[in-house]
């Protein structure tokens, strides 16, 4: 497991991610499936490291205890042998003997727990190796996954500003296109037209009274000349007006 959570590991790091965003057609989706991967990766990665130092621990007891009971063995030897030598010494050959026998299967004991604890402290060496790898592996797993969604986060904010500047322009072309200015001098051609209309209207409205007063005033110079006409036909004699 440790192994082929590496390899994923090695992939994944090795991945040219400006590379793959040029030739995604989707850039956002495809950070976000590298996300997914590498969220993915770095929980399995996680288990991994857990179960590889567990091991790691297992075998740093096991190591201790084969150590302990190379110490306790060898300790059990030599007082046998010292045992041997004082009933030597004393002259009980045959019980001596028996205490160097002891002594001989305590050493053997002894040698089969030194042997037990060399190849746990190899075992050790080999699993520190790897969890050190795994560690490391992980440490950079989640550096690049935050790299990533710092990367995505910048892409979309990019995408929103680009997309924002595009409606801007289009409303822009739009505008230009349009050109309201035109409308406006239309508007104002139409209200100029309007206020001729009324000055038009006006100046002929006083032009009729004007044309009613002056038949006013032919009608009043009729009535004076019927008037001295009446008269003179009576034989009087017409009466000046004041100021004639």
């Amino acid at each position: 497991m440790a192994n082929s959570i590496l390899g994923r590991m090695s992939a994944l790091m090795r991945a040219n991610i400006n590379g793959l965003l040029d030739k995604a057609e989707d850039p956002e989706k495809m950070l976000d499936q590298m996300i997914r991967d590498f969220t993915e990766n770095i929980a399995e990665a996680e288990k991994a490291v857990a179960q590889t130092v567990g091991n790691l621990r297992l075998l740093e007891d096991d190591m201790k205890e084969a150590r302990e009971a190379s110490q306790e063995w060898i300790a059990k030897a030599l007082a046998a042998s010292q045992k041997a030598d004082t009933l030597r010494a004393e002259g009980k050959t045959a019980e001596a003997d028996r205490f160097d026998d002891l002594a001989k299967t305590a050493l053997r004991r002894q040698l089969s727990f030194e042997d037990q604890a060399k190849t746990f402290s190899a075992q050790v060496e080999h699993q520190t190796v790897l969890t050190e790898k795994l560690k490391s592996g992980l440490n950079k797993m989640r550096e690049r996954r935050g790299e990533l969604v710092q990367k995505r986060d910048e892409l979309v904010a990019r995408a929103k500003m680009a997309q924002a500047s595009v409606k801007v322009q289009e409303a822009v072309k739009s505008i230009s296109v349009i050109d309201p200015t035109s409308d406006l001098a239309r508007f104002e051609e139409r209200i100029r037209r309007q206020e001729a209309l009324a000055r038009g209207m006006e100046e002929v409205s006083v032009s009729s009274l004007e044309e009613q007063f002056d038949q006013l005033d032919d009608e009043i110079d009729d009535m004076a000349v019927e008037a001295r006409l009446a008269a003179l036909k009576s034989g009087g004699k017409p009466q000046l007006t004041s100021g004639s």
